[in-house]
């Protein structure tokens, strides 16, 4: 080997393509869970080391939408009370009650609860709808993803999924519900219609 060879220059060699970091265990449970649908923004800790999770449910143009679910007891919440309205919660919000939950509750971890297969959610979703009806003040409203924000646990589907799921029942059951796209906003509205009584 020449002298010459010890001073030419390499390029150097190409850096490794960074990869996902690895989601870290939980440590009351020895793993980690990412419910579908539903990304978990914080965790808190309650007195007894279960969870309470603030997890996204949806976004859209005028903001993004959290709950808040403990993993011990079945404290789950959605809205929080505005003057007289119940409003939808931000993250601000949303941490300020599973902190203040977290503070008071003492319930022990319960076991993280399991996916339903497709058929149970489709027929979860379908009785949600169907019971809609009866639940709502306004039965010619449109419905709305956060009309399925306190079910979102227990669905553990995405907002593609319950979308997609919507506009099959719009079809199978075209006297219970309607679909219609909104040239505004380029989705599809979901009406629930009147029923006999």
């Amino acid at each position: 080997m020449a002298l010459i060879d010890l001073f030419t220059r390499r390029p150097a060699a190409p850096a490794a393509p960074a990869e996902d970091p690895a989601p870290s265990a939980w440590p009351e449970i020895g793993e980690t869970w990412k419910p579908e649908g539903l990304p978990v923004a914080e965790r808190y800790y309650n007195q007894a080391h279960a969870v309470v999770l603030v997890a996204r449910t949806s976004q859209d143009p005028y903001g993004t939408y959290y709950l808040v679910a403990c993993l011990g007891c079945h404290f789950l919440s959605t809205r929080t009370k505005y003057h007289d309205s119940h409003i939808r919660y931000s993250l601000e919000r949303a941490a300020e009650t599973a902190n203040s939950h977290a503070g008071t509750c003492r319930a022990l971890p319960r076991e993280l609860p399991t996916r339903p297969d497709e058929e149970s959610a489709r027929r979860l979703l379908h009785s949600w709808v169907l019971a809609m009806p009866r639940r709502r003040r306004d039965p010619h409203q449109y419905l709305d993803l956060g009309d399925f924000d306190s079910g979102r646990l227990e669905l553990q589907r995405t907002n593609e999924w319950i979308h997609t799921e919507l506009e099959a029942l719009a079809i199978e059951q075209s006297d219970l519900l309607s679909a219609r796209h909104d040239e505004h906003t380029g989705t599809v509205r979901f009406r629930i219609l009147p029923q006999p009584h």
